[in-house]
């Protein structure tokens, strides 16, 4: 079976994008059937590619993420992902309210999947630099780190 996951942050052009392709890639590495997939609760960047900032972080750390393009959650994304993962407690806000009475996802706030760091929000690095994109790149490794865990634990069951 493969498990369906969506990351959302707030334009799609930032956290979102690191964290798909950071579990693609920790995916493939382990060889886990996961689809993932990332959008946007606003609609400002639809159809745009990520944030320069945000592709150079992933070619910094040996990932692509220049192919991806912006997108706006969608109520059939409820129905259609085992998880939606937001990047941040007012992302999370706004899902439950987005969320359809048909809606079978469960949301979650990323880094509530990481021991330690529950309750906390991936930093928007929009507003800032380099430092800071590699610092949402550093959580977004330690997210799909601790989703391929339970994806390969749920596994071997």
């Amino acid at each position: 079976m493969t498990f369906r996951i969506l990351f959302v942050c707030l334009g799609n052009i930032c956290r979102s994008p690191l964290a798909e392709v950071a579990l693609r890639d920790e995916a493939e590495r382990r060889g886990l059937s996961i689809d993932v997939d990332s959008a946007g609760t606003g609609d400002w960047h639809i159809g745009d590619p990520p944030d320069p900032r945000t592709i150079k972080a992933a070619q910094r750390h040996g990932t692509d993420a220049s192919s991806l393009r912006a997108r706006q959650v969608q109520g059939s994304d409820f129905r259609d992902f085992d998880w939606i993962v937001a990047m941040d407690r007012q992302n999370l806000a706004d899902l439950q309210t987005l969320a359809p009475n048909d809606g079978q996802a469960t949301l979650l706030l990323a880094l509530d999947l990481v021991d330690g760091r529950e309750g906390e929000s991936v930093q928007d690095p929009y507003q800032f630099g380099e430092a800071e994109f590699d610092a949402a790149w550093r959580d977004a490794v330690l997210i799909a780190n601790a989703i391929a865990d339970r994806v390969e634990a749920q596994s071997s069951k």
